[in-house]
């Protein structure tokens, strides 16, 4: 069984998106916080949706194009399938649990089906980063590991 993270690392993604959201227009500084604080996470949860032997993550489109959901945790994750009614109230919620580094790359094989970006905790956090800039996530998960 996929343990959850660490509720004050989730709560530290909270920190950072008020921090990004306060922060003055082009000032990217904490958006790469809250990016880099995404790649500490032990395990990047998705809603798993299609056959059980073949699930694929939840994703949103966007204006950008289709993006993935990537949740910092089970829970964040079950309150967004009932958000998006992806599930009714009380269902139960299928996820995938899949840890980090190998997380970003599960993400990345998915622009081969025209997947564009990555969003985190969609619709609570939302932020976003295209498929191009999980080399960079992918060296600060290198970078932080133990």
């Amino acid at each position: 069984m996929t343990r959850d993270n660490d509720p004050a690392a989730v709560a530290e993604l909270d920190r950072l998106d008020e921090a990004v959201r306060a922060a003055p227009a082009g000032d990217t500084t904490a958006q790469i916080a809250l990016w880099r604080q995404a790649t500490r996470l032990e395990t990047w949860f998705f809603i798993a949706r299609g056959p059980e032997d073949r699930p694929r993550p939840y994703a949103v489109g966007a204006a950008q194009g289709p993006m993935v959901c990537l949740y910092s945790s089970a829970d964040r994750a079950r309150e967004a399938a009932v958000a998006l009614g992806v599930v009714g109230e009380g269902a139960g919620v299928p996820l995938l649990g899949v840890p980090v580094p190998d997380a970003i790359d599960y993400v990345a094989s998915f622009g081969a089906a025209g997947v564009v970006g990555v969003t985190l905790d969609h619709p609570r956090i939302g932020h976003h980063v295209p498929l191009a800039n999980l080399g960079l996530l992918m060296a600060w998960a290198a970078e932080d590991a133990p």
